[in-house]
């Protein structure tokens, strides 16, 4: 597939790009290029090979200190609440 000065300014106008008219030719070679380049990739024999979604098929371990958690010692930090009901923090009414 190769591309011409008309279709340059169909893809300019579609992706709301500003080429002027004397670099349509330059940019529809250099996106020749590109495509040529790109062509190469059906010359690649991919036969059973796997789709691959990540490179790294493996997953991180949790550390200790990952782990959420409440910190045991929810009484120590209610007692910094200015207002509580029974376990939890109590705040104004914002939203009417």
């Amino acid at each position: 597939m190769t591309l011409d000065s008309n279709t340059v300014v169909k893809i300019a106008r579609l992706a709301h790009l500003k080429i002027p008219p004397e670099q349509q030719q330059s940019v529809a070679g250099d996106l020749n290029k590109i495509l040529a380049w790109v062509s190469q990739l059906d010359e690649v024999n991919v036969e059973g090979v796997e789709p691959l979604a990540n490179v790294n098929d493996g997953s991180l371990g949790w550390r200790e200190q990952d782990i959420v958690t409440d910190g045991d010692k929810p009484q120590d930090i209610l007692a910094n609440a200015p207002s509580k009901t029974a376990d939890f923090f109590t705040v104004t009414k914002v939203v009417e």
